[in-house]
């Protein structure tokens, strides 16, 4: 029998993190370009290094927790959230997934994940935007060495030798932002990484994503789907509530179509690949869509520079890797500044900077490989490659190494884990 979710109630305006007096200057040890989950990860993780840290929002906190937006959030992006702390407030208001499975099409055979694979209590999670961003900004707005600029516009920035001066527009006035290092954490059209001519090798695919949370007949039983069609992957995330997240990927004119269908005509099509396993169901929010492309840097750091998240990456929804990857950069580049600081290092100097990017830059070009060759591989039909997908299928299905491999990449234990995550796995045992 499936648990009963606690109900998340949204935060109040009173309750997300009010802008207090700022002066007009402020020096700071990290100055944090952009206050969603990967800036404000960054910013929980360096809370008790000492360092003062500044966090320059475009938004108001209430309009960035506002997202209507849910995540597939791996076991390391959970090890990382309870080595902050902040289990308590998300654990309760996420849903476990208790199986993933993985399939071709309408062929027969199904890859089932499970927990036992990896001895953990659950495969992944189903996570809001809305109740991680309200864990994180509960946990920075508890730091008083973290300053915390929303409604605040980041003007022209000038380096000064061993600092970064920048202009921040707020509602208050004009503050003058001092630092050593400045992380850009503005998602994919970053302004900081375009003021800094880094450039990036990618390109966008031939497909965008429609979205929409969806309430179905029958429980979900808390397993999510990946069903890879011709024309693109579709995903299924249950969420607390017994309600599902859909990420629906199309080549662009049909999800467009898709997208201005009147709603009974969108959930017929949608049903098709959806299944009949949960019986009827409802849409609860319009769906939305945004396009799909594969982004990596050249270089993920200059002095007093460094990129982390969808300004230093963006790959292709499946699979659910984009927000882990970036929280998992938040995790590493706070504890390459931490071990800095406590060295008395010098936190933008390439030397410091360099040690993140060959860590973060290295696995991350991992994932993105994998994504892109999911994909490709899914979508093709000429029959050795459709032979190769379904031969890969059965492996992973009777090959219990290959498939815990395949399941410690997705889950972000490949690879050199951040040292927060690490103490989470000991708080949890």
């Amino acid at each position: 029998m499936t648990a009963t979710t606690p109900q998340f109630s949204a935060p109040s305006p009173a309750d997300y993190p009010q802008p207090a007096p700022r002066p007009s200057e402020l020096t700071v040890d990290v100055a944090i370009v952009g206050g969603g989950i990967v800036g404000l990860t960054l910013a929980a993780a360096l809370g008790d290094s000492g360092m003062q840290i500044a966090v320059i929002e475009a938004q108001t906190a209430a309009a960035a927790a506002s997202r209507q937006r849910a995540y597939a959030f791996s076991l390391t992006s959970a090890d990382i959230f309870k080595g902050l702390g902040l289990w308590p407030q998300i654990g309760p208001h996420i849903c476990h997934f208790d199986q993933v499975q993985l399939s071709d099409g309408d062929y027969g055979k199904v890859v089932r994940f499970l927990p036992s694979d990896l001895g953990t209590d659950a495969v992944y999670y189903g996570a809001e935007h809305r109740v991680l961003m309200a864990a994180l900004q509960g946990a920075i707005a508890a730091f008083p060495n973290i300053h915390y600029l929303c409604s605040a516009t980041l003007g022209e920035t000038h380096n000064q030798g061993e600092c970064t001066v920048a202009a921040v527009s707020t509602p208050e006035g004009i503050v003058t932002v001092r630092s050593p290092l400045f992380v850009a954490a503005d998602g994919k059209g970053s302004s900081l990484r375009q003021r800094s001519g880094i450039g990036s090798f990618g390109w966008r695919y031939r497909q965008s994503c429609v979205t929409t949370v969806l309430e179905p007949e029958q429980s979900h039983r808390n397993t999510a789907y990946e069903r890879f069609w011709p024309s693109g992957p579709f995903a299924i995330l249950p969420l607390p509530g017994q309600r599902c997240q859909v990420v629906w990927t199309a080549p662009h004119a049909e999800a467009e179509a898709i997208l201005h269908l009147p709603e009974a005509e969108f959930m017929a099509e949608l049903q098709k690949r959806y299944g009949h396993q949960m019986g009827h169901l409802r849409r609860l929010t319009a769906p939305a869509m945004f396009p799909v492309q594969l982004m990596q840097c050249d270089r993920y750091v200059l002095p007093r520079l460094a990129l982390v998240g969808d300004a230093a990456h963006s790959c292709h929804p499946v699979g659910g890797q984009g927000l882990n990857m970036g929280i998992r950069d938040a995790a590493a580049l706070a504890e390459v500044l931490t071990a800095a600081r406590q060295q008395g290092k010098d936190l933008g100097s390439l030397t410091v900077l360099r040690c993140y990017e060959r860590w973060r830059r290295r696995e991350n070009w991992v994932i993105l490989s994998f994504t892109d060759g999911l994909t490709r591989i899914f979508s093709n039909q000429l029959l050795p490659v459709v032979v190769l997908r379904r031969s890969g299928l059965w492996a992973l299905s009777h090959v219990p190494p290959l498939k815990r491999l395949a399941l410690q990449l997705m889950t972000g234990r490949l690879g050199r884990v951040p040292r927060l995550a690490q103490l989470g796995q000991q708080k949890l045992s």
